[in-house]
């Protein structure tokens, strides 16, 4: 028996350690290459807001297969080379298989298993879904009582806590008096770090994941294995195991470490205001018609409210001296 961030935590270090993840579900950077373009060109942006520091640190925390920074590459040194030439570059990956992946379309690269080993220089991280693959702790609240979940043997087992990780009635009632509260507190511990790097020195971190808003009660673990959902846990490392991400509990943690937020905002938004179909349109008039339409429903598919334009959102960590960054303009 283990409690559930374990749980998650030893289930998903298994499975990127032995699967190709991308044959059972599709990032952004791997729908559209605009997608690396454009948050390349913001970190360029952001990078002049900050005064050109040098050299500074670009950042990718869980670059997949490397996709979205070969994509980000590309278009700053077609358009920003003083950023180029400025930049370093460092990866946080635990995986060794990825990594692997990693070096082939990114030579020259640093890897860290974490924050905590970067170099103390100006930093811009851009992070696209790595919060929601952190493990989560679960509580069930029952009247007004509160319970932990472990998982045993492909089951939910639940203990009683004290003190409760909330007052009976913070966040409502919840259906016929049960309410499932989720605390992630490895994404705390990152706004907590990026938020002390952040408040020392230029810099800013941008992250897109998917999550409500504001905090909410509710049950969000959920697995994809050979493609498809599945039992969260069943069969651990054989699937992908991911939760909402907490944007509220997340911003709050990095802003009390002196950082200023922007955002959550919808990533169609976000997309649309730096530029994706403008960038999309330019680049499908060079395409023969069959990829050109190919194109242009890759960024719909990115930015559409009823797609992945609403649940998936943008935040901003930015070090107290930062301008707005671009795409969060009142």
């Amino acid at each position: 028996m283990e409690r559930l961030d374990r749980f998650m935590a030893r289930a998903n270090a298994a499975y990127y350690a032995t699967h190709d993840p991308y044959r059972d579900f599709t990032t952004s950077p791997e729908i559209s290459q605009v997608f690396g373009e454009i948050l390349g060109l913001w970190a360029a942006v952001v990078w002049e807001q900050l005064g050109r520091p040098e050299p500074v640190l670009l950042v990718e925390a869980g670059p997949g297969r490397g996709t979205l920074m070969a994509d980000a590459l590309r278009a700053i040194g077609r358009v920003a080379p003083a950023f180029r030439a400025a930049l370093r570059l460092h990866l946080i990956e635990t995986s060794h298989r990825l990594r692997a992946l990693q070096a082939e379309r990114l030579p020259g690269a640093t890897w860290h298993d974490g924050l905590d080993t970067l170099p103390n220089l100006p930093v811009l991280l851009l992070a696209n879904e790595f919060l929601d693959v952190l493990p989560i702790r679960q509580f069930v609240r029952r009247g007004a009582q509160w319970f932990e979940r472990y998982v045993e043997e492909g089951r939910f087992l639940e203990w009683a806590v004290r003190p409760p990780p909330l007052a009976a009635g913070d966040w409502g009632e919840g259906a016929e008096g049960i309410a499932i509260f989720e605390l992630n507190e490895s994404a705390l511990a990152v706004g907590q770090s990026l938020g002390s790097h952040l408040s020392t020195r230029p810099g800013a971190a941008l992250f897109l994941d998917y999550g409500p808003e504001h905090s909410a009660c509710g049950d969000s673990l959920q697995a994809l294995g050979n493609g498809r959902p599945t039992d969260p846990l069943t069969s651990p490392g054989s699937s992908d195991l991911t939760a909402h991400v907490d944007f509220a509990a997340f911003a709050a943690a990095a802003h009390a470490a002196g950082v200023a937020i922007y955002g959550p905002l919808a990533q169609g938004l976000f997309l649309t205001r730096l530029g994706l179909f403008q960038r999309t349109d330019r680049l499908a008039r060079t395409q023969p018609p069959a990829q050109a339409a190919a194109l242009i429903e890759s960024a719909r598919r990115l930015a559409e409210p009823d797609r992945m334009g609403r649940l998936f959102k943008a935040l901003a960590l930015c070090s107290p001296a930062c301008p707005t960054p671009p795409g969060f303009e009142a």
